[in-house]
């Protein structure tokens, strides 16, 4: 079994893709596959799996995200921009301007900043009503936020209350049946958040694009700002930033970076 891959990442968030425009090279994506593929010692080692297809929706091309653990993934803000990088490289889409995505999260609308930076229409953020945690064990009061795939943002004094992260923060099953994504936020000066995020089915990672939009949408919620506005958004893998606009779209910019080119062939 051999086919091409190439790997990724956003502000360190990394990512395998995998080219099968025509669907004919994997098929529905087996999960062992992708935990083969992801696997850190014995694979190739990311956080996630993009297998680039053809749509069959409105636009040309659909991210198909899988995590890490197989799971299906609805939206990916870190994975998007790789994916868009990765599409202008093969000169399948233009280097400039924007241009559409479809995603289980529906389209996003992505467009080539001049600075190098990928910026992406997330869409609106939904806040939920407040959860409870617990971490490192201690108790940490937390609130829900959905933007296209479930977050939870607990809002802490030091990003060490999160402890080490080797295990999934508790939450009840009835607040997040299909899991969670768990962001730990410190809202510094006015305009920057330091975050930490367990990822479900990954386990802490160096950055997440749609937690970065969580966290952002939470602070600008909490703390009654008015749109429009934009955080810069410190994860451990660089930096970020989330704008949310008056008609309370969030947009997240940031790089995309593709790292290498490969045949896997085990």
């Amino acid at each position: 079994m051999s086919f091409a891959f190439v790997k990724g990442h956003g502000t360190r968030n990394d990512f395998i893709v995998l080219p099968d425009p025509d669907g004919s090279v994997h098929g529905n994506l087996a999960d062992d596959l992708v935990v083969a593929l992801c696997d850190r010692r014995g694979g190739l080692g990311a956080d996630g799996v993009l297998r680039v297809v053809r749509s069959t929706g409105d636009c040309e091309w659909f991210m198909d995200h899988r995590n890490a653990d197989g799971s299906i993934v609805e939206m990916c803000g870190n994975g998007v921009r790789v994916f868009a990088r990765y599409l202008a490289r093969e000169g399948l889409v233009q280097p400039n301007g924007s241009f559409a995505i479809d995603t289980r999260d529906g389209i996003k609308r992505v467009t080539f900043c001049d600075d190098g930076d990928i910026s992406v229409d997330m869409g609106a953020g939904r806040l939920g009503e407040p959860v409870k945690s617990a971490v490192a064990g201690r108790a940490l009061d937390a609130v829900s936020v959905n933007v296209g795939n479930p977050h939870a943002v607990a809002f802490v004094e030091s990003l060490d209350e999160a402890g080490d992260l080797r295990d999934a923060p508790e939450f009840s099953a009835d607040d997040f049946p299909h899991g969670v994504n768990v962001e730990f936020a410190v809202v510094g000066g006015p305009g920057e958040i330091a975050m930490r995020v367990y990822e479900r089915g990954v386990g802490e990672t160096q950055s997440c694009g749609t937690g970065a939009c969580a966290v952002a949408f939470a602070t600008a919620a909490r703390d009654s700002i008015a749109a429009p506005t934009t955080y810069r958004i410190d994860v451990p893998g660089g930096v970020v930033s989330v704008t949310y606009d008056p008609a309370g779209q969030l947009h997240l910019k940031g790089p995309a970076v593709l790292v290498a080119d490969g045949v896997w062939t085990a």
